[in-house]
C-alpha cells in the first residue's frame, strides 16, 4: 500500500531520548491519514511511542502499524526526523550522504568561547594556526601549522559543520597534547607577502569516511597554573569527486584577501593603493581578523575560519537540514569544469569576490553543459585573482589582484584607470551572473520583488513591491546584462549610511540546455535563510537583515529544487 512520511527536525535530546517536535507527521495509507504532533524515540530500545492516540499497534519489534498495513520502523523515523524536508525516506538505502551523515549526534560544544586578541586587534598569537591545504580528499593528509606564545601544549577537535539536529556540527577527531611551540612571523617579501613556513604541529591524514564539507579545527590551550585557556579555529574543506546535486564552492579566495594577520597585511593595505595590483597574499598564514568593515565578518569568536560562519554557513546548514545532496569545494578546486560538471547546481555563496580567470571559464562551461547556476553572493567575480606557487612549489597558495572583470564595460574601464595598471581585464561578469558589479558597490537596502508570477516565488506569498527588509548588504550587483530571456525579479536601492545610493538588480535567466542562472544581487541572502548556532547577524553602512524569513526561504527551496528536479 502506498504510504509517505514527511517532516520532522530534532529539537533536542534529553538523556537516551529524542524528543522530536513534527510540523506533520503523517502516514497515507489507502485513503485515510494520521497526524501525530510529536513522539519520543528511544534511541537505545529503538521504540517510537506516538503521544497522541492513533489508529494502530505498536509492534514488539518496535515498528508501527496501522490498521492498513504500513509499516513505520524506528529507524525510518529517525532518518526522516534526521534529514528531509524534500520528500518521503523510508529505508536507509534511499538516503544520500548528507542524510546519512545527519544522522550523527550533534556535538553541544564546538564554539570558541575564550579568544584573546593582541593590541593590534587582528590576530591571536596564544593560539594560532593555518592548513597546508585549502581542500582535501578523503585519503590524502593535510598538515597543521600551529604557534603559541607563550608555550603551551594544545588539543585540536576537528569538527564537520552541517545540520545534526539544529547542533550544527559533528565531533569527528580529537587530537589531545600536542606539544607546543613559538612559530616566527615571516620575513615580509615582495609586494607585502607574508607567507609563514611553520613547522606542522599535526598531520591529519582524511579518513575514508570523512564526507565532503567544510570542517574546523578547534585549537584550545593548556593552562598552566591559575592562567586561562586560548582557543581558535582553523579551516579547511573535504572535497570529492562523487556526482552530487549541488556542489557549495566556498568563498576562501575572497576570504583570503580580506584577510589582515598579523596587522594590517591584506589585499587592500599596501601603501601604494588600496584596489591596484599591489600586494600578494598568502594561504600559508592564520586567518586572523578582517577589520575593514566594522559588524560585518569582525566577531572575534570566528577568528581563524574566514567568512566562513557568518555568510556561508547559514545556507549550508539549510541544505543540510534540508536532506539536499551536496558537496563542497575551495575557489582552488574550480580551475577546471570538471568537479563541477558532475552536479546539477553550482552554488557561489556569500562574498565571492575574487575569481581565477580558470573559474570564469569553469563557470562557462558548466553553464553551456546545463548545470543551473545559483549565485547567492554580491560582488561576486569582480577581480581576477590568479594563482601563484608557494615558495615551496606548492600549486594556488599565492593570489594578488591582477585586473577587474567587466570587459569594456565603464566600471572596468574606470577601475583601470583609478587604480591600475593591471595585467589582466577579465570578461564581462554580467554575462555570466546576469548583472554587473557596480561602484560604490557597498551598502545596505531592502530586498524588493519585482516579478512575482516568476516560478520562483511560487508558494512564497510576495506580490511586486513587497520588500524583505535589510537584505541588500554589505555588497551587490547592479546593471543586468543584455541576455536573450533575463527576467528582473528584484531591483531597489541601497545606501550607505543614507548617502551615495546605488541601484542594485536580481537576475534569472535561460540558460541553453533547460537550466537557468540566478543572481541573487547580496552576500546578505544567507541571513534569510537559517541562522545556526555561532552565527550572528552581520551589518553594515546603519543596515541590517534580520534573520530568517519563510519568503527568502520558500524562494531558495524553489530555486534548488527546480535545480536538483525534486517535486515542488
Amino acid at each position: 500500500m502506498a504510504g509517505t512520511l514527511s517532516v520532522l527536525h530534532v529539537d533536542e535530546v534529553r538523556g537516551g531520548n529524542f524528543i522530536v517536535s513534527c510540523d506533520v507527521l503523517r502516514m497515507a495509507c489507502d485513503r485515510k491519514s494520521l497526524q501525530i504532533q510529536s513522539f519520543t524515540m528511544n534511541r537505545h530500545l529503538g521504540i517510537a511511542v506516538c503521544l497522541l492516540t492513533i489508529v494502530g499497534v505498536l509492534r514488539s519489534d518496535g515498528s508501527l502499524r496501522s490498521c492498513h498495513g504500513q509499516t513505520v520502523t524506528s529507524d525510518s523515523a529517525a532518518a526522516i526526523a534526521t534529514g528531509g524536508q524534500n520528500g518521503a525516506v523510508e529505508d536507509q538505502g534511499q538516503l544520500n550522504p548528507i542524510q546519512i551523515e545527519n544522522q550523527h549526534a550533534g556535538a553541544r560544544d564546538w564554539q570558541l568561547t575564550r579568544v584573546r586578541l593582541d593590541d593590534g586587534g587582528y590576530r591571536s598569537p596564544w593560539i594560532e594556526g593555518y592548513c597546508s591545504k585549502q581542500s582535501v580528499r578523503a585519503g590524502e593528509s593535510i598538515d597543521i601549522c600551529v604557534s603559541t606564545n607563550p608555550v603551551r601544549q594544545f588539543k585540536i577537535e576537528f569538527f564537520r559543520m552541517g545540520y545534526y539536529g539544529g547542533r550544527g556540527a559533528r565531533l569527528m577527531k580529537t587530537v589531545d597534547s600536542v606539544p607546543g611551540k613559538i612559530q616566527p612571523d615571516p620575513v615580509i617579501g615582495e609586494k607585502n607577502l607574508h607567507e609563514c613556513r611553520w613547522s606542522p604541529s599535526v598531520q591529519l591524514t582524511i579518513p575514508d569516511d570523512w564526507i565532503s564539507g567544510v570542517y574546523l579545527g578547534r585549537m584550545t590551550t593548556k593552562p598552566e597554573g591559575t592562567e586561562a585557556y586560548w582557543q581558535s579555529y582553523v579551516v579547511f574543506i573535504v572535497t570529492d569527486d562523487r556526482p552530487a546535486d549541488v556542489l557549495f564552492q566556498c568563498s576562501d579566495n575572497t576570504w583570503q584577501a580580506y584577510n589582515r594577520w598579523p596587522n594590517q597585511y591584506s589585499i587592500y593595505t599596501h601603501p601604494k593603493g588600496v584596489q591596484g595590483p599591489w600586494a600578494d597574499v598568502s594561504f600559508d598564514r592564520p586567518y586572523g581578523r578582517e577589520g575593514q568593515y566594522t559588524g560585518v565578518v569582525n566577531d572575534p569568536l570566528t577568528v581563524g575560519s574566514g567568512e566562513f560562519l557568518p555568510f556561508e554557513f547559514p545556507l549550508s546548514y539549510w541544505l543540510e537540514k534540508g536532506g539536499y545532496d551536496v558537496a563542497y569545494c575551495s575557489n582552488s578546486d574550480m580551475l577546471t569544469p570538471d568537479r563541477g560538471l558532475k552536479c546539477k547546481a553550482f552554488v557561489s555563496i556569500g562574498h565571492d569576490e575574487y575569481w581565477d580567470l580558470r573559474q570564469f571559464n569553469s563557470a562557462v562551461t558548466m553553464r553551456d553543459a546545463g548545470v543551473n547556476l545559483l549565485f547567492f553572493s554580491g560582488n561576486s567575480v569582480c577581480w581576477v585573482t590568479p594563482f601563484r606557487s608557494s615558495s615551496s612549489g606548492q600549486d594556488n597558495r599565492i593570489i594578488f589582484r591582477g585586473g577587474p572583470y567587466g570587459g569594456d564595460n565603464e566600471y572596468a574601464v574606470d577601475r583601470e584607470r583609478i587604480h591600475g595598471p593591471f595585467p589582466h581585464r577579465g570578461p564581462d561578469e554580467g554575462l555570466l551572473m546576469g548583472a554587473r558589479n557596480v561602484e560604490p558597490v557597498n551598502g545596505g537596502g531592502d530586498w524588493v520583488v519585482t516579478k512575482s508570477d516568476h516560478w520562483m516565488f511560487d508558494g512564497a506569498g510576495v506580490k511586486d513591491g513587497d520588500s524583505i527588509p535589510g537584505l541588500i548588504g554589505w555588497e551587490y550587483h547592479g546593471q543586468p546584462a543584455d541576455i536573450d530571456g533575463l527576467r528582473v525579479v528584484g531591483a531597489g536601492t541601497a545606501w550607505q549610511g543614507g548617502v551615495n545610493p546605488q541601484q542594485w538588480t536580481a537576475t534569472i535567466y535561460p540558460g541553453p540546455k533547460g537550466n537557468f542562472v540566478f543572481n541573487a544581487a547580496t552576500i546578505f541572502w544567507a541571513q534569510a535563510v537559517s541562522s545556526p548556532p555561532g552565527h550572528t547577524l552581520p551589518w553594515s553602512h546603519w543596515s541590517r537583515p534580520h534573520g530568517p524569513d519563510d519568503r527568502v526561504q520558500r524562494i531558495t527551496k524553489n530555486l534548488f529544487d527546480r535545480s536538483v528536479g525534486a517535486a515542488p
